[in-house]
């Protein structure tokens, strides 16, 4: 076999050289981003380190602002959490103005809730909050069995702040790639890895750092789950130094343990807990620190990790704490330093078309979800003009169906056209949602209520969108609904429903206010419907039923009284409007319902009943309140809803006022208190109610019958937004009649 030449010696030198110049140099995939650019002029590379904190990490902004007026140029930016936030933003080309201005807007009560604002709920969402108001829900499919929340806030309205304060060219850029070198630190939570997430898309990286464990969900990227960076790395000084930073300026603006006297229950242990890891890592950290670099330590006081109404205080606290260093951190100016105009914008940038023909809604990462039923849902019509507002629109419309984890949403414009794609991750405890809740009343004397309640939805059964719902109570009030839900086509406003309900109790009867009866009562209803959805709004339908009623004497008894039997045949109508805040206490909105019902007794005999509701709410400062108002009329022999309780002619015994006609106004104001912790609920208000309700045989001369009468009322109450539902603790008084101390979990109308 004939031997391959030998390489010429001048050859075999150069090979020889080549070869020890590589195994002397690591790859170029093995050095830090950035460190092949030397700082101008020979001066030392600086990274800025800042930590996460919460409401505290909002400092930064501050101590951006006074590097700036410093002209200390800034090469690195590393972060981990709220400090990957306001550091990504501004690596991003944010300035510290924009910054400042856009966390001071920014409504982060609802960032921190645990679901959506109410009023951006799809109609039928409110109307299970309305059947069961509790936030204690979960999950169940054959694959997982039962899903629970991964998160006690929703990531809806936390994506939708990541949207509004990152520039909309550098959301989905790899944080290697942007302006400024930067590193956003999150959490492997399967292996706890530290990440420093090199080639994550910049929206996809602060959303898996702000992932703060028990309040929002894991982010999962490459099918990993990631979470907040704190737990490794709350001030990650050493990534700095990988990254080529010579000199740093770290800002730590983590939260100090919590004293003895501080931890009062399960929520502020497992806060300790946290706290603790992140003290420790944090101290490593700082055993890095070399002389000529510069720690920056607000002092922010007793200001919690979710107090963010207290933004401009932490902004200027960190403001002060940089100047405070401002003799050191002067060394390190480099006046007319091109690092300084990285993030000036080039002049005249061509500003984006406010609307543009809609050229194609492109619809994916859907399962068991009909894109062409979402599309049609939506209302983004191929040629009608579409903004970035109706964009935004469009993703809160998608998150207040409750089918998505996560909603992505891209636009281009091409050629006179915009395209807009939407990335849809389907939430797998949506399939199947099951809600628990309770319900309690009591005014301490005669009426004590209790039910423990159910409501089970399972939605998109066939392509078109089908749901069916089923509630079920029991305890003093038993009761079984179901009622299937069918679209008359993909996304159609028009549907069909059929129901059926079950129901069983006791009622008290009275006589000029007193009681003189009780009676049992046990009945079934099937019912059909046609109806139309209200886009935004509610519904409307009409529709005929059937039910039969058996009811029976318990007091007093009487042996020779058996049980009547009642089948009457019905037909409908129902209109239903809803865009209330909050059934807690409403600030915002509108309720309007209202009923027609005619029933077919014994041959031709018939009788009707019509009611009608509506409230009206409203916001004055730390006060907010509503106008309610309610009318019922019945003939033939129905009777019209009742007056007595909480609300309803507080102090006036329960259910006691009955007749053919009714007639209830009340104006009800409330003041802000305070917050629960985001674990336990929402907000505390103190308040009072002005009432006035008559009943009578005649609805034009309800003033002027003596059984009923224009009767006034009025409470005072505490009303607690808590996880169950809305809590009412209230004493009530009529004029002229009793009062009552009242118990109340659970809806107020």
């Amino acid at each position: 076999m004939k031997r391959p030449a030998p390489f010429p010696p001048p050859l075999r030198l150069l090979l020889c050289l080549l070869v020890s110049l590589l195994a002397l140099a690591p790859p170029a995939w093995a050095q830090p981003a950035g460190a092949d650019a030397p700082a101008p002029g020979g001066r030392p590379r600086i990274g800025l380190v800042l930590s996460g904190g919460g409401a505290r990490g909002l400092a930064h902004i501050g101590v951006l602002k006074v590097l700036e007026e410093l002209q200390i140029p800034v090469d690195i930016v590393v972060g981990t959490s709220m400090g990957a936030v306001v550091g990504g933003a501004y690596a991003a080309g944010r300035s510290t103005s924009e910054l400042e201005a856009l966390v001071q807007n920014i409504r982060w009560d609802r960032i921190l809730a645990t679901s959506l604002p109410r009023q951006q709920l799809s109609p039928r969402r409110r109307e299970d909050d309305t059947l069961v108001p509790s936030r204690i829900e979960f999950g169940v499919n054959k694959r997982d069995g039962v899903l629970l929340p991964q998160g006690a806030a929703g990531n809806g309205p936390l994506e939708a702040t990541l949207t509004q304060l990152l520039p909309a060219d550098q959301r989905e850029q790899p944080l290697r790639r942007l302006p400024i070198p930067f590193r956003a630190v999150a959490t492997d939570l399967l292996s706890g890895e530290m990440l420093d997430q090199a080639d994550t898309p910049l929206f996809q990286a602060l959303r898996a750092s702000m992932a703060v464990p028990g309040v929002f969900a894991p982010l999962r990227v490459n099918d990993r789950p990631r979470v907040d960076g704190g737990l490794v790395r709350n001030l990650p000084i050493e990534l700095a130094r990988e990254l080529g930073a010579e000199i740093i300026i770290a800002v730590n603006v983590g939260s100090p343990l919590l004293e003895e006297r501080q931890i009062t229950g399960a929520v502020s242990v497992v806060n300790q807990m946290l706290q603790i890891l992140t003290e420790q890592n944090v101290k490593r950290s700082l055993r890095d620190l070399r002389p000529r670099d510069v720690l920056i330590d607000p002092d922010l006081g007793t200001m919690s990790f979710m107090d963010f109404s207290r933004a401009a205080e932490a902004i200027a606290t960190g403001r002060r704490a940089a100047l405070a260093a401002s003799e050191r951190l002067a060394a390190l100016a480099a006046p007319g330093d091109p690092a300084l105009a990285r993030l000036v914008p080039p002049p005249g940038p061509k500003a984006r078309p406010g609307a543009l023909p809609l050229g194609g809604l492109e619809i994916v990462g859907t399962q068991r979800i009909n894109p062409e039923a979402l599309r049609n849902e939506l209302g983004l019509t191929p040629g009608q003009p579409v903004s970035d507002a109706d964009i935004d629109r469009t993703v809160v419309a998608l998150h207040g169906r409750g089918d998505f984890e996560r909603i992505e949403a891209d636009s281009r414009d091409v050629n006179g056209q915009r395209f807009v794609r939407l990335q849809l991750s389907e939430a797998p405890w949506s399939e199947n949602r099951i809600r628990i809740g309770l319900e309690l009343y009591s005014n301490f004397a005669e009426a004590n209520r209790f039910s423990l309640v159910a409501l089970h939805v399972a939605d998109w059964l066939n392509s078109w969108g089908a749901e069916w719902r089923t509630l079920a109570r029991i305890g003093s009030q038993r009761s079984l609904q179901t009622e299937f839900w069918q679209p008359l086509g993909p996304g159609s406003p028009w549907f069909a429903a059929a129901g059926f309900m079950m129901d069983a109790g006791s009622s008290d009867n009275y006589v000029n206010g007193l009681r003189a009866s009780r009676t049992g009562t046990s009945s079934t209803e099937g019912r059909l419907s046609l109806g139309r959805r209200l886009p935004g709004l509610g519904e409307w339908r009409v529709g005929i039923g059937r039910s039969r009623t058996r009811v029976n004497l318990e007091v007093p008894e009487q042996p020779d009284v058996g049980t009547q039997r009642v089948d009457l045949g019905q037909r409908f109508a129902q209109i239903n409007i809803d865009t209330v805040d909050s059934l807690a206490f409403p600030s915002r909105g509108v309720l309007l319902s209202a009923t027609y019902q005619q029933v077919r007794l014994t041959g031709d005999q018939q009788a009707s009943a019509t009611q009608g509701l509506g409230l009206l709410a409203f916001r004055l400062g730390e006060w907010a309140g509503h106008v309610y108002g309610e009318a019922a009329h019945a003939v033939g022999g129905l009777s019209a809803a009742r007056l007595g309780g909480y609300l309803r002619l507080s102090g006036t015994t329960d259910g006691s006022l009955q007749g053919e006609n009714m007639g209830l106004a009340r104006l009800v104001m409330a003041r802000r208190l305070g917050e629960l912790p985001i674990a336990l609920g929402g907000t505390i208000r103190v308040g009072f109610s002005i009432e006035t309700g008559a009943v009578g045989g005649s609805f034009g001369r309800l003033g002027q019958q003596a059984e009923g009468g224009w009767r006034q009322a009025g409470a005072a109450f505490v009303a607690i937004d808590t996880r169950f539902g809305p809590f009412h603790l209230a004493l009530g008084s009529t004029r002229n009649g009793g009062s009552s101390l009242y118990l109340y979990l659970g809806p107020t109308w």
